[in-house]
């Protein structure tokens, strides 16, 4: 997703209490980060940050590292958690932002840093097949979160296009994960708990429907 240049978007992170400036220093370290003893969950290529602040205001009893590449985008997240936590008159202890690359996630997250879940949401499909590689479900990916992820652990996508779908459960029984949970349709699913992210609700109103699965690592 393309975003203009934000000029106040960086001097803002700077001075926010849960971005984190190199990510690296704290590989194995971020439950000594959070200081809560909770589950820590992921959410891979996070946007505006609609998604991750719903999520960790309903689950104050987790904990939340929300990673983009793109520092002018996790500028708008910023200002969308701080916005939703103080509409609820909460503070937001449970969130960390930071920006570094998702093809090198395991320079910042480790094994150690048990993380349980990780959450996909609409990213690019790169539908060109030499540019495949570049999807966030590709086996290439997979196989780094597979580093960071236990056996049991899960990895939650949500999807508009239909290719990347499809080829996304090829990548998940490739790489050792099964997929428990399925549909091509979210909406008139039995899914109660879904969070309506920004791009969700705008392919949704074009009549796209919004495809989603669970895969669990089974090693």
């Amino acid at each position: 997703m393309r975003i203009r240049k934000k000029k106040w978007a960086q001097p803002e992170l700077d001075a926010c209490q849960f971005f984190i400036q190199n990510p690296t220093q704290y590989k194995g370290k971020w439950k000594d980060f959070f200081g809560s003893g909770n589950p820590i969950e992921l959410e891979v290529g996070c946007g505006k940050g609609t998604f991750v602040a719903h999520k960790a205001l309903q689950n104050p009893d987790t904990d939340f590292i929300a990673v983009d590449i793109k520092s002018d985008m996790l500028g708008v997240g910023r200002r969308n958690i701080v916005r939703l936590f103080e509409e609820n008159n909460r503070e937001c202890k449970n969130v960390a932002l930071t920006a570094y690359n998702v093809d090198k996630i395991t320079e910042i997250i480790g094994p150690a840093d048990g993380i349980s879940r990780i959450y996909i949401n609409f990213c690019n499909p790169w539908p060109r097949g030499k540019h495949n590689k570049r999807r966030l479900t590709h086996p290439t990916k997979l196989r780094q979160y597979i580093e960071i992820l236990p056996v049991g652990g899960e990895i939650r996508f949500k999807t508009d296009n239909d290719e990347l779908f499809d080829d996304s459960l090829e990548y998940f029984a490739e790489c050792g994960f099964e997929i428990t949970y399925m549909t091509r349709d979210l909406h008139h699913s039995d899914i109660t708990d879904n969070i309506v992210t920004e791009h969700e609700k705008m392919f949704s109103d074009e009549g796209i429907l919004i495809k989603y699965l669970t895969a669990v690592y089974r090693g």
